[in-house]
């Protein structure tokens, strides 16, 4: 028989995503064909504390893995000659040999290229995005001018930081509406919609709260469509989805409850809109490096213009997240679409 593959999947971290990570991991656990992956459940607390987690995925889901009978310290080993995990026992050490390493960690400390990059630093064959695109992506603006320079259209924007001058006035340049958003931060977090300038520094504090640089951000009419793919050099997208909003924008709430706002999939549009979603959804892939898997946002202006909004390297990842329910319309269930990300990873 065919040995199975051993793949590290890590979930939890120090990110406010926190949360999110452990619902998106849960659902990977329960989908993984267990007939050719072994998976090798690696917790992170919110403290930042890595441990080799034995216990039930449903205890995952409910936020109480993280106890002394299913937990034990470990480290990831820097050491190319053995790519494994080193389990802390008592006074001895075990080693957990890996095939692969599927992060799966929202936001800060864990899809910002920081985990990818100690995953690639131990020679460990990594499922989705590497060190460079990750880093970029998680960086609304260096993502837009790279974006930009491959020929798809960006919000008009700039960057600043707290000890900064001249932010009303430039501001006033873009006009209101807009947007703030800290620079490097995921699901929403930190975000206001600001339409007129005396809530714009109310709006700065809030997100300089999750980050020390925000980006100031044009306001897009019209609407957010999705574009999920999936790939290496040749490149699967999924049916573009639809954000139909009844509030001022997808935020936290929005995103995991659906209180106000609907998602359709497929998106309502033309199909020369969609054939044109999914290909600047691959253009914007390949422009920020990415591999394995994504997400691309694009809003759709009343006028039919395509605008990059962001790309996201670890979509949330639960049996009804729009990233598989896309590609789940494109007629491949979330089994296969696990079972391929693991495949471009193990295969030579």
């Amino acid at each position: 028989m065919n040995r199975k593959f051993k793949i590290a999947v890590l979930f939890g971290g120090c990110s406010p995503e926190y949360g999110v990570s452990l619902q998106s991991a849960a659902a990977v656990l329960r989908h993984m064909d267990r007939e050719r992956y072994e998976p090798v459940m690696v917790g992170i607390s919110q403290s930042g504390d890595w441990f080799h987690y034995t216990g039930p995925v449903s205890r995952i889901e409910d936020g109480s893995w993280n106890s002394e009978e299913s937990c034990a310290q470990a480290v990831l080993s820097p050491s190319r000659s053995h790519s494994a995990l080193l389990v802390l026992e008592g006074q001895t050490i075990r080693r957990i040999s890996l095939d692969a390493a599927f992060p799966i960690l929202h936001g800060q400390n864990g899809e910002d290229g920081t985990v990818q990059g100690l995953i690639e630093l131990a020679g460990i064959p990594l499922v989705g995005c590497g060190v460079l695109s990750s880093a970029l992506c998680m960086d609304k603006d260096r993502a837009h001018k790279l974006v930009q320079t491959a020929g798809i259209d960006v919000p008009k924007s700039f960057v600043a930081r707290r000890a900064e001058g001249g932010i009303l006035e430039r501001a006033e340049s873009i006009g209101y509406p807009l947007f703030v958003k800290p620079l490097r931060a995921g699901s929403s977090f930190g975000i206001t919609k600001v339409r007129e300038e005396r809530a714009l520094p109310a709006a700065l504090e809030t997100a300089f709260a999750y980050d020390e640089q925000v980006i100031v951000e044009a306001c897009i009419p019209g609407f957010e469509v999705g574009c999920a793919v999936l790939g290496h050099d040749a490149l699967t997208v999924g049916e573009p989805d639809e954000i139909e909003l009844h509030g001022d924008f997808f935020n936290y709430t929005e995103k995991y409850t659906l209180k106000t706002s609907a998602i359709h999939v497929p998106a309502r549009v033309t199909p020369e809109q969609r054939r044109q979603i999914q290909e600047n959804a691959k253009i914007i892939y390949r422009a920020l490096d990415c591999r394995g898997f994504a997400r691309v946002d694009q809003f759709l202006t009343p006028e039919g213009r395509l605008v990059f909004n962001e790309v996201n390297t670890i979509p949330g990842f639960t049996a009804h997240s729009r990233y598989p329910n896309m590609m789940k319309a494109a007629g491949l269930s979330f089994e296969q679409v696990i079972s391929t990300l693991m495949e471009l990873a193990v295969k030579p």
